[in-house]
């Protein structure tokens, strides 16, 4: 496999993608933080979303997220940041997951896609690595729809590619 070409990888990555979006923009205000824990809808976004970035980058050896963000992911005692970031950030944080994520997918092919990547969890190739990363975005989408379905507000309607339907 030399290249990837015309595959559905970015397609159906930058859907996910945009199904996160739509859910961080329908959460209510008072549905954004206040409680505490990982089961908080800002905390839920920016660990998929840091995540996403550590996996598109391939290693957490030399990974540095933006600012305002820091390695409290890394932490096996599981810490969180120690306040809740705010809509604004974590959507630039998403837009900075989508670019990236549509570059790496854009030069998805030879050596690249076969490069091994170690993580705790495993050792995989750098492709299988990126359908684990779309698997986990759409994994924590499906928790913070169900945090709005419980909050009783209207929950994002399923985008079948990228930028389908974008607001």
């Amino acid at each position: 496999m030399d290249t990837l070409e015309n595959t559905p990888v970015w397609p159906q990555f930058g859907a996910a993608l945009d199904m996160l979006e739509r859910a961080v923009q329908a959460c209510p205000e008072g549905r954004w933080a206040g409680g505490s824990g990982p089961a908080e809808f800002w905390y839920l976004t920016y660990h998929t979303l840091f995540w996403l970035d550590v996996y598109l980058s391939g290693a957490v050896e030399g990974f540095a997220p933006p600012a305002p963000f820091g390695l409290e992911e890394l932490d096996p005692a599981g810490r969180i940041p120690e306040r809740p970031y705010t809509r604004a950030e974590l959507l630039a944080y998403l837009e900075h997951g989508r670019r990236k994520c549509r570059a790496v997918c854009e030069a998805l092919a030879g050596e690249r896609a076969r490069e091994r990547c170690r993580f705790r969890w495993g050792e995989v190739s750098f492709l299988e690595l990126q359908v684990y990363n779309l698997r986990h975005v759409q994994h924590h989408v499906g928790q913070l729809n169900l945090l709005l379905r419980q909050a009783g507000g209207p929950v994002p309607r399923w985008v079948t590619r990228a930028g389908a339907g974008r607001a």
